[in-house]
């Protein structure tokens, strides 16, 4: 383990989520976003230990498919006071109380990213991206909306998934996000707090099922000649 590594504990600083450049809002629900979260110098060892996933869509966290530096980011991540300072950024009493779920996502496929809210079992979710650049403009940017049949119809503007950026958001009924298609590499970890210990089963069962069959439809794909798709929601 890297010197780098070790000293993990000042990798996620919860003054960087109320910063001079942070952006809380409370309405139309509650959602925030915090850029440079992450120091420059953490990018060549997260991008080496990035996991390298064979399925687009987000896929379970496996502690064993991730490098040192992954591992410890996501240790970072679900930390009782860092949850918290996520959950006070929303108007989430004690966010750590809730159990955890850690999905990531290497690749997307054009179809992913349609608008929707969250299922009710989560009650908060989290999505650090990883991009070292993003020069695109719209695709694959995550929007916040104000409707579920308009992207136009935006709440501030499009997010770039960018290096560093932490995206966080409160499940609601009107919490309306997406992005426009894109196909491709987008880097993201993402945390859901969810209501229960059996939604965390239920979500965690449900992942290694999708997980098993994207690995059979690229299988499949690179021996018939097809493309094998994820079919999970992207963010």
């Amino acid at each position: 383990m890297t010197s780098l590594v070790a000293d993990a504990s000042r990798w996620l600083d919860t003054s960087a989520l109320t910063g001079e450049d942070a952006l809380i809002k409370s309405l139309p629900f509650p959602f925030f976003v915090a850029p440079k979260v992450l120091t420059e110098e953490l990018m060549s060892p997260l991008l080496e230990d990035f996991p390298r996933l064979k399925g687009a869509g987000y896929l379970p966290y496996e502690k064993e498919e991730c490098g040192d530096s992954i591992n410890t980011l996501i240790e970072g991540l679900v930390d009782p006071a860092f949850a918290d300072a996520i959950g006070k950024n929303l108007g989430i009493e004690q966010l750590s109380q809730y159990p955890t779920y850690v999905s990531i996502s290497r690749s997307l496929k054009k179809r992913h990213g349609n608008i929707h809210t969250d299922g009710k079992s989560k009650v908060a979710t989290a999505l650090l991206y990883l991009n070292p650049e993003w020069t695109l403009d719209g695709n694959g940017c995550l929007r916040f909306l104000n409707r579920i049949d308009d992207y136009e119809d935006m709440v501030v503007p499009e997010i770039k998934p960018a290096y560093g950026t932490l995206v966080a958001f409160k499940r609601a009924e009107n919490s309306f996000h997406g992005h426009l298609p894109f196909e491709g590499q987008r880097l993201v970890i993402q945390i859901a707090w969810l209501v229960s210990a059996a939604d965390k089963d239920r979500k965690a069962k449900r992942g290694k099922l999708s997980h098993k069959l994207k690995q059979l439809q690229g299988w499949l794909g690179r021996k018939f000649g097809g493309a094998g798709n994820g079919t999970a929601e992207q963010m």
